[in-house]
């Protein structure tokens, strides 16, 4: 392999190439990304960046400028021929190339009908924080869809800067799927600590306003009044542009446990990939910057003929109202959880998750160090099916 093609200036895109150079590829080493911005951080885009507390988000260090990158920053590519793993680049380019890594993540999902409606934002990108951190004023009065990870740490620092805030959530319980309805419900607990409002079990039906928006109205008639609109209910992975290619897709590029796509010298790794989990004996795709950071040495290794699984437990973390929330592992319905340190009033606790005797998973609040001791339990066993 000479030539190996990095489809995707994120994280895990970065953090593969990286892995290419540390494991032993001196070969040509391109990275194409749709963006005009090297490669970022994106947790910092709903808290610290959007906050204005800090610019300097980039991921770059030094050590990059001898590893010999080839960028294509500002280009797409459309499409992966196969037989000759040849890329079509949005410039018109053909690259071809021995390896490719598909890293090309997921984008923000709309409200149907609202894209381009002025003060109607998402937050995936860069571009999307610059936009909406110059709308959050004082006084503002912003209403967040979805009460997800990313439309918590939205309303949290919203508040900090000053705007009104409504959270809607069509569940019942914010974060059940995640973290069960008791735990859920902590969290709900947030919002109404620090003066937002939270409405749940209720869907938008849709978002008013000519030329901007000006209200929320919900399925059941009521209407809240909005000056900016956050939509988070989710992301869609980026892999339209691999229809045809014949690699199996089913919401992600499908992979084994060692990243592997099915094609040869082609691996799929970070939010684009649904990749087999050795640990949780299912496909999924992980979301999380974690996964985005660790991933890309599997992926590597297995573009260079060492294969091996990813056998981490999953991993998040989210920032919310002054608190530090953690979570690894997986949690299912029927699983009992327990608080075992801490006060959950008090917003500082340990809980752990368990299916029968075995533990499966462990949540933090405000207790970092504790809940590294127990998250480092959870890579002993591998999880029965």
């Amino acid at each position: 392999m000479r030539t190996a093609a990095v489809v995707g200036a994120s994280l895990a895109g970065l953090s593969t190439a990286r892995a290419l150079r540390q494991q032993g590829f001196d070969g040509r080493l391109v990275i194409v990304g749709d963006e005009p911005h090297r490669p970022y951080d994106r947790p910092p885009l709903s808290k610290e960046f959007l906050a204005g507390k800090s610019s300097d988000i980039g991921l770059r260090t030094p050590d990059d400028e001898a590893l010999d990158f080839d960028w294509r920053l500002g280009t797409r590519a459309l499409s992966l021929h196969p037989r000759d793993r040849s890329l079509q680049l949005s410039n018109g380019q053909t690259l071809r190339c021995d390896g490719v890594v598909i890293a090309t993540g997921a984008r923000a999902r709309w409200l149907p009908g609202t894209e381009g409606v002025n003060g109607v934002h998402v937050l995936r990108t860069l571009d999307d924080a610059i936009r909406l951190r110059s709308e959050l004023v004082p006084g503002a009065q912003l209403v967040v869809v979805g009460a997800g990870f990313i439309g918590a740490e939205v309303a949290s620092t919203a508040r900090y800067l000053g705007a009104d805030v409504t959270v809607i959530e069509t569940e019942s319980v914010p974060l059940a799927r995640q973290l069960g309805s008791e735990m859920g419900l902590v969290c709900a607990g947030l919002h109404a600590d620090h003066g937002v409002r939270l409405i749940t079990d209720v869907p938008v039906k849709r978002i008013l306003g000519a030329s901007r928006v000006r209200c929320v109205e919900l399925a059941d008639g009521r209407q809240i009044p909005a000056d900016v609109v956050v939509v988070g209910i989710g992301a869609t992975p980026n892999f339209e542009w691999l229809a045809g290619s014949g690699l199996q897709l089913a919401d992600g590029v499908v992979t084994d446990a060692a990243c592997a796509t099915g094609l040869p010298e082609v691996v799929a790794v970070g939010d684009v990939a649904a990749s087999y989990s050795v640990y949780l004996h299912d496909r999924h795709r992980a979301e999380h910057w974690t996964n985005a950071l660790e991933q890309p040495l599997t992926a590597a290794a297995t573009l260079l003929g060492e294969p091996r699984p990813h056998l981490s437990a999953p991993y998040f973390w989210s920032d919310q109202y002054g608190v530090r929330i953690q979570f690894a592992g997986r949690r299912r319905e029927g699983d009992t959880v327990r608080v075992i340190e801490g006060n959950t009033d008090q917003r500082s606790f340990l809980a752990v998750y368990e299916r029968g005797d075995l533990l499966v998973g462990v949540l933090g609040m405000n207790q970092p160090k504790l809940f590294s001791r127990w998250r480092r339990q959870l890579a002993r066993p591998v999880l029965a099916p």
